[in-house]
């Protein structure tokens, strides 16, 4: 029987919901109302775009915790991927509704979102094993996190704009070709993750 002061080891607190990953987590995700209210109601693009800028910025702030201290729960596997795309698609939506940056840009960048989502979906349904991120996917998707905002903040009266501009330009471009590169990476590796999903139930 394990004493009562020995550490706490992974898979402990899979039942718990309060857990700071978990905390983290709905903070980033309860920001992501206030950003549309600043861009929509207080027409304050700039200060949306350091909003949204800081909410990309924390992706890996709860995984992190969450490995770096063993405290990792069934909700916050959930909640984090959930967070992730939620805060990414929102704002790339937003953005676009919004006319700070063409309409093309916002649908090259989430049909890729919807179409690896889909295939999740689908892979899930077939039961295949659950694919990790790949190091291309990683990459675009914290490239994307900073493109749009910096777009955003372009689009701003501030005086630096024009260089936001530049610079978002500059990071959203290879991030998308990234970002497909990352796809088609995921059409091997989805056909071992089916064969092993399916070998182990028979």
């Amino acid at each position: 029987m394990d004493d009562e002061n020995t550490p706490r080891q992974l898979g402990v607190f899979e039942d718990r919901l309060v857990t700071v990953p978990n905390l983290i987590s709905l903070a980033r995700l309860a920001g992501v109302p206030v950003f549309l209210w600043l861009l929509f109601s207080q027409d304050q693009r700039y200060e949306a775009a350091w909003l949204w800028g800081l909410l990309g910025a924390t992706d890996w702030v709860d995984g992190w915790w969450a490995r770096r201290f063993n405290v990792v729960s069934e909700f916050g596997k959930l909640i984090d991927p959930v967070t992730d795309r939620v805060v990414l698609i929102t704002g790339i939506l937003a953005v676009g509704v919004d006319g700070s940056v063409p309409w093309w840009l916002v649908v090259a960048a989430l049909a890729r979102e919807v179409l690896v989502a889909a295939a999740g979906l689908v892979l899930g349904a077939l039961g295949a094993r659950r694919i990790d991120v790949t190091w291309w996917g990683k990459v675009a998707t914290f490239g994307l996190y900073f493109a749009f905002p910096f777009l955003l903040a372009g689009a701003s009266d501030v005086s630096v704009a024009d260089w936001f501009r530049i610079a978002g330009w500059m990071i959203a471009v290879p991030s998308l070709i990234y970002s497909y590169m990352s796809a088609a990476q995921y059409v091997p590796l989805a056909r071992a993750a089916l064969r092993e999903g399916r070998s182990k139930v028979n």
